[in-house]
């Protein structure tokens, strides 16, 4: 019985997958559970998973082709089975059988009636010898001139990964990681280049479309006082080394600072905390805050889920693991959707203040700035103190004015008196 293997839609906005990478090849035998392909989502890298044993056939999409959610890639026969050639309509999002695996993992069904596969191309054969690598460090690879083949791999199987690169000591100083950015191909002699827009993008595209124009933004800009947050910051990540031996593996950032007292102030402003439904307004009791990563071609918000009930070291290490995934596109759907609220930090790049984006149905976005020292009046005398410019951007549908303000004086509060976030 023949299975065919479908293109699903991995998370709640994807509506096509390329192809990345095959790792198999057509007339390989393959078992459930193996690796078939890796596929680009919207979000993430996502491993296409075989469902049934037998042999690979009709592989309908090539390496670096981009198909419709639905439609069918290649399919598993028993060997010297019979399967039809004749093309078919794209089969349903998420085909019946087996049903979708909660890894996220691309899935595929198992049909009892003779396939048949719309040929697409022909898939070019994979070269047995070719370096096992994740897409972000073939791209690094490529953008510096560094041969994979030269980088001894560390992630699963030997695979090169980004970090390999980034120790290689041929490719350190020739590979600095991108950040998000467009993929800009080298000058030619035409008048301009057209680069396609990644799947990433082109959801980035839509959603910002989706948000700027429906949403009524208004915004709140506030001067927040960071030396006790900076000396509390030091004390703890002192403490923390202490005990781990002077690793800097569990050090906290003023992000994570940040991203706790806003876990913190949404708590006590449920208005804040809510998302806008069309015919209702949902006020969440739980606080999962989306942390904004740049990635090498966009941008992405992994979750960290009951930010206020976590203690600062717990955050540091999630955010840190969460946004290692985010680079490598090894996020799954459950770390990158759900967020009830959304901080975005541009203070490493020397941006003194912005406005973000609000990511809907979310109602309100915190644009973080560069902490830096400034001259301040206090008691009569100007002294040097760190200080951070807070932007709140609000969905005017969810929160007013005076709404957001409260809010927005709470996370002061909190982030100039650490201590309040004992309370």
């Amino acid at each position: 019985m023949a299975t065919n293997v479908y293109m699903e839609a991995l998370s709640p906005t994807m509506e096509e997958g390329r192809v990345a990478k095959w790792h198999k090849r057509e007339g390989d035998a393959v078992k459930a559970g193996d690796t078939l392909a890796e596929v680009e989502t919207d979000k993430a890298v996502m491993d296409l998973v075989a469902r049934a044993d037998g042999v690979l056939r009709q592989v309908a999409v090539a390496e670096g082709q981009t198909v419709p959610v639905g439609s069918v890639v290649a399919v598993i026969a028993a060997p010297g089975e019979a399967i039809g050639a004749a093309p078919t309509a794209a089969a349903p999002a998420t085909p019946s059988g087996s049903g979708k695996r909660e890894t996220g993992n691309v899935g595929v069904a198992t049909v009892s009636a003779p396939v048949a596969v719309a040929t697409l191309s022909s898939a070019p054969p994979t070269d047995a010898t070719r370096v096992k690598a994740s897409p972000l460090a073939r791209r690094i690879a490529k953008e510096a001139g560094v041969d994979l083949k030269l980088v001894a791999g560390s992630g699963p199987g030997g695979r090169v990964v980004k970090k390999d690169l980034e120790r290689a000591p041929t490719a350190a100083a020739a590979a600095p990681v991108p950040v998000s950015r467009f993929p800009i191909p080298e000058r030619s002699g035409a008048p301009y280049e057209d680069v396609p827009l990644t799947q990433i993008r082109k959801t980035i595209a839509k959603r910002l479309a989706t948000s700027l124009g429906p949403i009524p933004h208004f915004f709140l800009t506030s001067e927040v006082d960071m030396e006790r947050a900076a000396e509390a910051r030091e004390a703890l990540n002192q403490q923390l080394g202490d005990q781990a031996g002077g690793g800097a593996g569990g050090k906290v950032s003023f992000n994570d600072i940040v991203i706790k007292a806003t876990g913190l102030a949404l708590a006590k402003h449920r208005a804040c905390n809510a998302w806008f439904q069309e015919d209702h307004i949902r006020y969440w009791n739980e606080v999962h805050i989306g942390m904004a990563v740049a990635v090498e071609d966009g941008l992405i918000t992994p979750v960290i889920r009951n930010a206020d009930v976590k203690s600062l070291a717990e955050i540091g290490r999630e955010a840190k693991a969460l946004a290692d995934k985010a680079r490598s596109r090894r996020l799954q759907p459950s770390e990158y959707t759900g967020s009830t609220f959304s901080v975005s930090n541009l203070g490493m790049f020397d941006i003194d203040q912005f406005t973000a984006v609000i990511n809907p149905p979310e109602a309100g976005i915190i644009a973080v700035g560069s902490i830096v020292q400034k001259p301040v009046v206090s008691d009569g005398q100007v002294t040097a103190r760190r200080r951070v410019r807070l932007t709140m951007s609000c969905d005017h549908r969810v929160i007013d004015g005076a709404t957001g303000a409260a809010f927005l004086r709470t996370l002061k509060q909190m982030l100039e008196n650490p201590l309040a976030m004992l309370l």
